[in-house]
């Protein structure tokens, strides 16, 4: 069985796992399915249940996986989080044992060029880190943390 590393969350959040046919699985709250397990996707069930349950944020508000096109290439953004229509929050997870670095930022920030998220998250579980842009300084401030849906 696979080890769930304790994540750094305010809660102790409730993870639906499952084992068959030898391999564990993770239900997805957004896709409403079963995925396999990987560490990434730990991740980012936590980070749902945060966005959910500590910031109120509606579930048909989030998005997994958006599509971005840069430089003819294909990407996907972990989590958006849209409000009126607009991307509010973008989320970029790790797993807990890849470290959060410049790179990290610098992969986030390229994304929300085409997004154009006015908060960011990243995190691998055990670290987190929240902004808010300045589009007009192309620069981002550090947060102690992303808005509560009001």
């Amino acid at each position: 069985m696979t080890e769930l590393v304790q994540l750094n969350f305010p809660e102790n959040y409730q993870i639906r796992l499952k084992q068959a046919q030898d391999k564990l699985y993770i239900f997805c709250l957004i896709r409403k399915n079963w995925m396999i397990y990987t560490p990434e996707e730990w991740v980012r069930q936590h980070v749902l249940k945060f966005l959910m349950d500590d910031l109120g944020y509606s579930s048909s508000a989030i998005a997994l996986e958006v599509p971005i096109p840069i430089n003819g290439m294909r990407k996907r953004a972990d989590i958006v989080v849209y409000q009126q229509e607009k991307p509010l929050i973008m989320v970029e997870c790790k797993a807990t044992n890849v470290p959060i670095s410049q790179a990290t930022f610098d992969q986030i920030a390229r994304y929300n060029i085409v997004l154009g998220s006015q908060f960011l998250m990243v995190t691998n579980g055990l670290n987190h880190f929240y902004c808010v842009m300045n589009f007009e300084e192309k620069r981002y401030q550090f947060l102690r943390n992303l808005p509560m849906n009001n």
